[in-house]
């Protein structure tokens, strides 16, 4: 398993206004919240605690996952000299939409699905702007079947969601994305195995548990990586060489 690294750079806007000094003062809130959990309090965890955290970093405009660019690994799959046929796509966790947009540019059909209405709302606004039209969904992903998501996907991407799933949902996040998936899909799944030791939640994911999880759900383990990525950083510090970034690729097997 190869490392490569690679330099990140991330802008920051600023702005005038005396309004958007607000956002500093809550997330400094929240923060202070955050320490004083983690000094004399376990660990909250659960479906409850994982949507409020999501949803206030969009609110507070801590979204230091955005990125602007498709990563690397997709690209080489869409584009690359062994590029694959456009077909049917799940953005998991789509966030504001960078993948999804990027495939649909290159004749996708995209479904991205998130659990935060700000998210997907910027999403759609950008793909409107890019003169595409992916289907936006706002859905559980451990229940993508609940909220009309279908299946048949020929390529499934999850940029960070699965790591940050609460463990006692993550088999339901394997049986709930493995329904969708076709049978010889390809899956492109990126997490990090040096959570964040301040987090608002545990994440975190190793190459053993991607292994114990989806090996009995038909789905083969292709290749795992560590990766660099553009653009996120944290503290002045690329987040994957704070957190240890790795991709894996699975593929679906077919039913025996």
């Amino acid at each position: 398993m190869a490392k490569r690294r690679g330099a990140v750079r991330v802008k920051q806007a600023g702005g005038g206004h005396r309004r958007w000094l607000v956002a500093p003062l809550l997330a400094g809130g929240a923060a202070a919240v955050l320490l004083w959990r983690l000094r004399h309090a376990h660990w909250v965890e659960g479906p409850r605690w994982y949507g409020f955290v999501y949803r206030a970093a969009y609110r507070l405009g801590l979204t230091v996952w955005d990125r602007g660019a498709p990563v690397s690994d997709l690209v080489e799959l869409v584009e690359g000299p062994s590029a694959v046929p456009p077909g049917r796509a799940l953005d998991i966790g789509c966030g504001t939409g960078t993948e999804s947009i990027y495939l649909a540019e290159h004749g996708w059909d995209v479904t991205g699905v998130d659990m935060v209405p700000k998210a997907l709302s910027l999403a759609r606004r950008k793909a409107a702007a890019a003169g595409v039209s992916p289907r936006f969904v706002e859905a559980d992903v451990t229940r993508l079947r609940d909220f009309g998501v279908g299946d048949g996907y020929d390529l499934l991407l999850d940029f960070g969601c699965f790591h940050t799933i609460p463990p006692g949902q993550r088999d339901a996040y394997v049986e709930s994305i493995s329904d969708a998936a076709a049978p010889g899909s390809t899956f492109l799944l990126y997490g990090f195995t040096r959570p964040p030791r301040l987090a608002p939640m545990h994440a975190g994911l190793t190459i053993e548990e991607v292994r114990e999880r989806f090996n009995g759900s038909r789905w083969e383990l292709v290749s795992a990586e560590q990766k660099t990525v553009d653009a996120i950083e944290v503290a002045g510090r690329r987040a994957d060489d704070l957190f240890g970034l790795w991709s894996y690729r699975l593929r679906r097997l077919p039913a025996s």
